[in-house]
């Protein structure tokens, strides 16, 4: 694959085989200690079903543009980038308490049944979810230990794991304190850097180029070119998450004004509006449960004030930054069309 034109669509059934298989045997091994663990085992299969796997192909052409071949254990290392991803939105989704991800109740929703009918069943599911996001960042760990790549190429790229768990966890940290202040697009940018930029992009290319054995010029190329390929990524789900179609998103399309989240749309909107459009702001955002009719009055404020276009805006600046720092890399012709391609499918698409 390393040496051909980029096939996502076999890179992914690949990651998926390892995946599946792997998460598989965790979640027997899992359900074994008791039968009443079998509801949270199978939240651990449920959590990595689906993807784009976008994750695992930065960190693979992170190793191959240093000029390292194919490798079956580097596929195994870079899967474990998605078990990472598993663990997040886990995580995320008990904080935003949403209902939905990829079209199916999210854990804490799931898990509601193997506590039904019990004191606290709520809090009790809750807690649940939580303890599968751990468990899964425990197993992204383990796949990585376990891929076959040699001990010291895997040294090499174990500080960057410390480092994308204390940056993600930053993230989320930043979303909570900023959920609900006032709009800001440099704090949301800066939350979006950390929740999301670092380690869909940036930190798996890091990793696959250490792994690798990659120097110092291309290791901040690879910066340069993740974190602003990453916010493109971010800035693009903020407007999936109100433009977006559920049915390709997967996600209910009222999370982010139901929990007035720091996105940047937002904070653009904020910023563009007037007294009038503020106060009818104000009155919408953080509704428990807004209506079809809440929502479409924010989506028509937002687009009076062209804020989805200030967003597309942010996102095209921020996908030419990414090619022009991939342009300066000294990498195989193969490896930069494949970056090429993945900041294109990152920065555009329906989900």
């Amino acid at each position: 694959m390393a040496t051909d034109r980029w096939e996502p669509t076999a890179f992914k059934c690949r990651v998926d085989e390892v995946l599946h298989r792997f998460v598989a045997q965790e979640a027997d091994r899992f359900a074994a200690i008791d039968p009443l663990l079998g509801p949270v085992a199978e939240q651990l299969e449920v959590a990595v079903a689906d993807g784009k796997r976008l994750r695992a192909a930065f960190c693979y052409w992170g190793w191959c543009a240093v000029g390292q071949p194919d490798s079956d254990a580097l596929v195994r290392a870079a899967a474990s980038m998605e078990l990472v991803h598993a663990a997040a939105v886990a995580h995320d989704d008990l904080i935003d308490d949403s209902p939905l991800r990829h079209g199916r109740p999210t854990a804490h929703v799931a898990l509601r049944g193997a506590v039904r009918g019990r004191p606290h069943a709520a809090g009790a599911a809750r807690s649940l979810a939580m303890l599968v996001g751990d468990l899964l960042m425990a197993l992204a760990g383990q796949l990585f230990a376990t891929s076959g790549l040699p001990a010291a190429y895997l040294a090499r790229a174990r500080p960057l794991w410390w480092v994308m768990a204390r940056e993600l966890v930053a993230g989320e940290c930043l979303e909570i304190l900023r959920t609900g202040a006032g709009p800001d697009t440099t704090a949301s940018l800066k939350v979006i850097r950390y929740k999301t930029a670092k380690y869909t992009v940036e930190q798996p290319l890091l990793i696959g180029g250490a792994l690798a054995g990659a120097g110092a010029r291309l290791r901040e190329g690879y910066s340069a070119y993740g974190l602003s390929l990453g916010e493109a990524f971010q800035l693009r789900d903020d407007l999936l998450g109100l433009f977006g179609n559920p049915e390709h998103t997967g996600k209910a399309s009222a999370d982010d004004v139901r929990g007035h989240r720091p996105t940047a749309l937002l904070a653009e909107t904020w910023r563009l509006a007037g007294h009038d459009e503020r106060k009818l702001l104000r009155a919408l955002l953080g509704r428990p449960d807004p209506g079809g009719e809440d929502l479409e009055t924010v989506r028509e404020v937002m687009r009076g004030l062209g804020a989805p276009d200030r967003i597309e805006g942010m996102i095209s600046a921020r996908v030419e930054a990414a090619l022009d720092a991939l342009s300066e890399l000294d990498v195989p012709t193969h490896a930069a069309a494949a970056l090429t391609a993945l900041a294109h499918s990152a920065a555009v698409r329906l989900s």
